[in-house]
């Protein structure tokens, strides 16, 4: 029995799980890879930075609300796409932080009293951590589905350890939950 007949047993009525290929390693890779020199990029700007040190925080604290919003964001839309109820409430909220954080970014790098390169700098490493927390979090999601609907073990739905013929059982290695849950 496949993965798609042992969750059509457990929840007939549930939309089936779309086919998500496992991202390459490549494309994990720089995904990280991006995340980290964005963050590091604007961490690095605001500590040599020459601004108080509530304007330092101000910055930082949009950092991380714009990085919560946009996985926010992409974790609803996901859910959304794969059938998993998600409020509309949550979803507002998600796309507010994300639109509040750029607002403030924009507004607060135009008043501030820096050189123009200094505020294009700091907006592209914003811009960066931004798009790279989106992409890490699919590529986690990915992961999760792919590895979630990757066969296990034989044919007969054992782990290999077991003696079992899995004709009729009801063991840990015969259940369809385990399938359905991921453990």
């Amino acid at each position: 029995m496949n993965t798609a007949d042992l969750n059509a047993a457990v929840a007939p009525d549930a939309p089936a799980a779309p086919a998500v290929a496992a991202p390459t390693t490549a494309f994990v890779g720089a995904s990280w890879v991006a995340l980290l020199l964005g963050m590091t990029g604007f961490l690095t700007g605001l500590f040599n930075a020459s601004m108080d040190l509530s304007e330092k925080g101000f910055y930082l604290t949009l950092l991380l609300f714009g990085l919560f919003g946009a996985v926010s964001v992409q974790k609803s839309v996901r859910d959304r796409a794969e059938g998993i109820e998600v409020s509309a409430l949550y979803l507002g909220l998600s796309w507010a932080a994300v639109g509040i954080s750029l607002s403030l970014l924009s507004i607060g790098l135009w008043n501030a009293e820096l050189a123009p390169s200094e505020k294009g700098f700091y907006a592209m490493a914003f811009g960066l951590a931004m798009y790279a927390a989106v992409a890490v979090q699919k590529n986690v999601r990915d992961l999760a589905v792919a590895n979630r609907t990757a066969p296990r073990g034989n044919s007969t739905g054992n782990s290999g350890g077991s003696a079992s013929t899995g004709a009729g059982e009801t063991g840990p290695a015969n259940n369809p939950l385990r399938w359905r849950l991921g453990s």
